[in-house]
This record gives C-alpha cells, structure tokens and sequence, in this order.
C-alpha cells in the first residue's frame, strides 16, 4: 500500500470510531451550510455561517427591521409605513449632520427639528454615516457621528442600545479613532451593557493588524462582563474572531487558557482548533485533535468533513480524498457541492488539474449541480495551467446553464486573457461584467492594470485608471496606481 493510500486509510479508520451520523448539517448554520461567493480560504465556511447567529443584524450591513413586522397584511401595513417614515426622518437628520460646521449649530438643528428619536431611527443614522464614510475626512466623519450618538442619547425616554454603542464603536474604527473606540467599551460597561462577542470583533479585526491582539484577548478574558449566549461559551466567541483575522498562534494560546480553565471543548472549537493546527503545519497535532474529538463523542460534522478534505486537497491526496467521500457516504453524509469545491480549490493549488477534471465530473454524476463557486475555482485551475480554451469553454458553460459569474469569476478570465496577451479581450471582459451588473472591485482593476503596465502597454493602463476616478470607484485606493502615472 502506497503513502497515499495508508494517509487515506488513517483518515478512514479515526472517522469510523466516531458515532453513526445524521443527514442534518452544522446546527450553528442558519443557512443549512451555504458558502460565501468567494472561495479563498477554508475558514470562510466557518467564518461566514456563524455570522447570522445573533450578530448585531446591523453590523452586516444590512438594518433589519424584522423584529418591528407582524405577521397580518393589515398590521405589515402599518409597519410598513412606520418604517418608511423613519428612513424619511433619518435622511433629513443625516442632511443636518452634514451641514455642520462654522456658524451652523448641528446639536440646536437637530432639537429644532422635532423628530422623536428610537433605537431604529439611531440605528438608521448610525449606518448612514457608517455606509458613507468619507477617507479623505475621516476625522470629521467621526466626530459627526459621536455628535449625533451623543445628542440622541440626551433625549427624553431614549437610552442606547448595545446595538448604538457596536455602530459608533464600527465608525470609530473605520476613521481610526481606537482611543476614542477605548473609550466606549469602558463607557458600556459602566452603564451596564456586557460586552458581547460583536463587541470583541470589532475591537479585535481593529486590534489585531495593529499588533494589539494578545491585548485585547487578555483584557476580555479576566472581564467578568463578557457574555455572548449563542456559543457554548465566550471562549468560543474569541476564537471564532481570531479565526476571521487568522490569528492562529493566538488561537493556540486561548485554547490551553481555555482548557486550564477546565471548560471542555465542542465541535466548533475542534473546527476552529484544527484550522489553526494546519495554518501553522503541526500536522501532528492536527491528527491528535481529531483522535481526541471522537474520543469526547463527537461526530464530524459540515464543517470537519471540509476542513478535512481542504488538508487533502491541498496536501495532493486524491485516492485519500475519494477514501473519504466514500465514508461521508457509508455514514449517511451525501457529500455537498462545497465539500466537491474546497478538494477540488486544494488540488488545484496543488497543481493535480487531472483530479481537479475527475472530481468535477464525479460531482456532477451524482447529481451535485455547480455552482459559481465551484466553476470559478475549476476556471481558475485551467487559467493557472495556461488553458485559456478551457477556461473559457467552461465560462460559457456556466454562462448557458444560468450560473451568474461573479468577481472572482471575471478576475480568473482577465488574468488569462492577459496571461495570453489578449489585452484587447481582456479589457472587453471588464466591459461585459458591468454591463451584466457586476461590479468590478478593486483586485479586477489591480490585475487588469499590472498586465497592461507589464507589458508597456501604459497608455492603457492610464486609460482603465481613468475610468476608475470617473466612475468613482475606489478613490481612496486610486493613490496606489501613481507609479503607473509616473512611468
């Protein structure tokens, strides 16, 4: 028996210990295991889910007014105006903000105009400010939005949410205010709100690029007024955050101060726990987690299965891999499209484009329709090996059969146009996904620009930079092309 064969043995053996499993997926999903559009990296199947597990709804970007709604047309009816209205009140109160200035009392402006003041309307404001956040000015942006929390916290019958203090504390961090941010925190607590897990993302996304993200986590940890209820526990919480800024050494660290704690660990700390063993290549321990897991009575679940087969993937593991697929299946677990994707995402990056081509057509024999996704990363595959024909033949494919691409769809198609020195089709793929609605980012200009510079081709890639400063696209990051000017 070959290396691969006794690897996909190993994997095959520790996961027959484990008990018999249902059909149902992750019980921390919402959405029954649904990925993201982007197919980066294997944390975002575990990032993304818990997203949606009582998160300030509004942090996402996305004010939900679900709990204002009732359930009759009549009373929906009635909401529905109600909400209306708040959105009218927001928009003239975020008019008054932005008009403050020499000679122009904001604070009186907004007595003056009478309108009664709600956690939904505060919350509204909140996020316009937030959504618009303008980086050449982002010292006035945030002192706008401090006025405006400070002043509708003055008001009669009202008083904050944890929700108004997590959408300051984001507009802080956003402009760069982290003392004023500071601030806050020690402001919650003492007007009695526990600091919940949003509050530790936010703090520790900001935190962490800083250098200060051991701070941070030791500061939550001795708080006694930490407190997040969906997870097992706020250790859980911590590590989740730490995953999302790939914190992994971090990660180890919580755990054993977790574990001295004597609070045991369940599922999604074992994910959690195994991710970072592979980030940091202790493969040894890897192995051990998921030997001590199924000793603790814990089944593999969604996400083990992915984490396991990504370690494949990108490990060039193809027979271990199917190894595994086919036990998924002994033990009731139809393998999902995302479980297909992330082998096929590991082995492509391993370069084995033949197991990629295998797995795909496995895939769709037993019915697993792909998706965007697992179509960009296949697309992706062939752009890397040079085959542009078959690139694109699947990009047409996908096409036909109703599949919308998306960015990372269109970046994959304009690096192997530009790969092949196609410049001209390039530029016209740039052209067609805004024409369909997708609206390029900035890692499609990035690429597309490169190439063009690359190959001396500069009046071009002035040109694409140009239609970005027209368009209004990215001003903020159009700084980082100036050595195209130059040239």
């Amino acid at each position: 028996m070959n290396s691969v064969a006794l690897f996909g043995a190993r994997i095959v053996n520790r996961l027959s210990c484990f008990l018999v499993l249902s059909r149902k997926f992750c019980d921390y999903s919402g959405d029954g295991g649904k990925t993201d559009t982007g197919f980066n990296c294997i944390e975002e199947t575990l990032t993304t889910v818990y997203e949606s597990s009582d998160f300030d709804t509004a942090m996402n970007g996305n004010p939900s007014f679900y709990d204002y709604q009732h359930s009759t047309k009549e009373r929906f009816s009635v909401r529905r105006s109600f909400l209306d209205n708040v959105k009218l009140d927001a928009t003239r109160l975020l008019d008054i903000l932005q008009n403050d200035g020499p000679g122009f009392d904001a604070k009186l402006a907004l007595s003056e105009s009478q309108i009664r003041v709600s956690e939904i309307l505060v919350r509204e404001v909140l996020m316009g400010i937030l959504r618009n956040i303008n980086y050449a000015d982002k010292t006035r942006c945030a002192k706008l939005g401090y006025k405006f929390f400070v002043w509708s916290g003055q008001q009669e019958n009202f008083r904050h949410t944890a929700n108004s203090y997590h959408l300051i504390m984001k507009i802080f961090a956003d402009c760069d205010e982290f003392k004023a941010m500071w601030r806050l925190v020690d402001e919650m607590i003492e007007n009695g709100f526990p600091t919940t897990a949003r509050t530790f993302n936010i703090l520790i996304c900001t935190c962490g690029e800083a250098g200060l993200a051991r701070k941070v986590v030791e500061r939550f940890i001795k708080s006694k007024t930490f407190n997040f209820r969906p997870f097992k526990n706020s250790y859980n919480a911590i590590l989740h955050s730490l995953l999302v800024i790939r914190q992994y050494k971090l990660i180890e660290w919580v755990y054993q101060h977790m574990s001295n704690e004597g609070h045991p660990p369940d599922i999604l700390t074992y994910n959690i726990i195994m991710c970072a063993k592979y980030r940091l290549g202790k493969l040894d321990q890897f192995h051990r987690l998921l030997d001590e897991m199924g000793r603790s009575g814990f089944s593999p679940d969604f996400h083990t299965y992915n984490i396991l087969l990504h370690v494949l993937g990108k490990g060039d593991k193809p027979l271990a891999a199917l190894n595994l697929l086919n036990h998924m299946k002994e033990v009731g677990f139809d393998p999902s499209v995302l479980h297909f994707t992330t082998l096929m995402d590991g082995l492509s990056r391993a370069g084995n484009l033949e197991a990629c081509k295998y797995f795909f057509d496995e895939m769709t024999k037993k019915g697993c329709v792909p998706d965007v996704v697992c179509y960009t990363v296949m697309i992706t595959g062939y752009v890397v090996a040079g085959e542009l024909e078959q690139a694109e033949e699947l990009f047409n494919e996908m096409v036909i059969k109703g599949q919308l691409p998306n960015v990372f769809t269109y970046n994959s198609m304009i690096r192997g146009f530009c790969m092949a020195g196609k410049f001209d089709e390039a530029c016209s793929m740039l052209k067609e996904m805004e024409s369909r609605g997708c609206n390029p980012n900035f890692l499609v200009y990035n690429t597309l620009v490169s190439n063009l510079r690359n190959a001396g081709k500069l009046a071009e890639a002035h040109e694409v930079i140009r239609c970005m400063v027209e368009k209004g696209k990215y001003i903020h990051l159009v700084s980082k092309f100036k050595r195209y000017r130059r040239c």
